[in-house]
């Protein structure tokens, strides 16, 4: 996707439709805000990237997912592999987008629960799960940093959670973790700062244990990396 802050000429257009059959991708083309985008020519096409678990997410060009497909990959293993999901298993994943993380896990666990902010994303998360057959996940709209306003998903409980927050981190939320008293917590953090807070609110204040944690290059010859923490309840 190019972000245009002038009219492109018939000659940038020609040049540009040239890229994308040189390189194999739809381009598509940025005016102003995230409603104008556009693609290039022709209706789009239909964009996927495999989660893992035989899961394909469909999403929009201006749609967030993960940059780093083989990563993300591993990444989604990972998480899935140290929260240890059952086949009794009830998961709550918290910021789950178009379910990259949620519809892999419902191929191991009873049932899983999506909650994000934007409701597009909601809904498109509920498409991906039933274009892939999965029946376990149900997603839910709620402002993640807003505790007080949740709805009847954060009255229930659960075995294991899934945090995968922005930068700002989760601290909101953990105020919740001790009424869902899951046995495990895994969270995907793209800033260490916020995550090394949130995990001193887990140890020092929750009940939990740190038991894992390390980083994925998900930003090569970047500063950036994707982090990963795993804690279990003490209690």
């Amino acid at each position: 996707m190019f972000r245009v802050l002038e009219a492109p000429t018939p000659e940038d257009l020609r040049k540009l439709a040239q890229f994308g059959i040189e390189v194999g991708a739809q381009v598509y083309l940025q005016s102003g805000g995230l409603d104008s985008v556009r693609p290039l020519q022709g209706e789009p096409m239909p964009l996927r990237y495999a989660a893992g678990g035989g899961v394909q997410i469909e999403f929009g060009p201006s749609d967030f997912i993960q940059v780093n497909a083989e990563i993300n990959l591993a990444m989604v293993a990972l998480a899935i592999d140290e929260l240890q999901p059952g086949p009794s298993d009830s998961v709550l994943d918290l910021f789950c987008g178009l379910g990259n993380f949620t519809l892999p896990l419902a191929r191991r666990a009873a049932r899983v629960l999506g909650v994000e902010g934007d409701a597009a994303l909601v809904a498109k998360a509920a498409a991906n799960a039933a274009s892939n057959g999965v029946g376990n996940a149900a997603f839910f709209r709620d402002n993640l940093f807003e505790p007080a306003k949740f709805g009847a998903w954060a009255k229930e409980r659960y075995d294991l959670v899934l945090l995968d927050p922005p930068r700002a981190g989760a601290c909101e939320i953990l105020e919740r973790m001790p009424h869902w008293h899951p046995r495990r917590v895994v969270y995907i953090s793209c800033h260490p700062g916020s995550l090394a807070r949130d995990a001193g609110i887990l140890t020092q204040t929750l009940g939990f244990k740190l038991i894992g944690a390390g980083v994925m290059d998900m930003f090569p010859h970047t500063t950036h990396v994707e982090s990963i923490a795993v804690f279990e309840s003490c209690t």
